[in-house]
């Protein structure tokens, strides 16, 4: 299993939206690493749910229900989507200081590469991601 961070901003999309919805497509990345972040997604896969610009804290889990195909808000066709499904709140949501101030995850791809929405999560980082917000991974 991989471990993931995808962004949503939540006034565009929210993490009481993706609880709403259970199962969403993870449509309009449009940044080229991104989306090979999102064809190297696996069913299984966990990712953080992060809100960006507004709040900017881990929110939730969700896991990866359907690998990339073709995304259908994209005119083009080169851009993926993956599926994803909530799986349950952060009991404590991590914020961004919060992150930026623990030197254990200063290499960590949300700070290292602020400007992705869809970023790898090493196993330790997760871990410590984890124990950070109380969820029981």
């Amino acid at each position: 299993m991989a471990y993931w961070l995808i962004k949503s901003e939540p006034d565009a999309f929210s993490w009481e939206e993706q609880v709403a919805n259970g199962t969403e497509p993870w449509t309009g990345v449009r940044n080229h690493q991104a989306k090979k972040n999102l064809a190297a997604m696996r069913v299984g896969d966990r990712a953080f749910f992060y809100h960006s610009n507004v709040g900017r804290e881990i929110v939730g889990v969700v896991e990866v229900v359907r690998e990339a195909y073709p995304d259908p808000t994209a005119e083009d066709g080169r851009w993926v989507c993956v599926d994803v499904r909530a799986t349950g709140p952060m009991p404590r949501p991590v914020t961004l200081a919060a992150i930026k101030a623990d030197p254990a995850l200063a290499d960590l791809a949300l700070v290292r590469q602020s400007r992705l929405s869809v970023v790898p999560v090493s196993a330790a980082h997760w871990a410590h991601l984890c124990r950070m917000g109380g969820w029981n991974s």
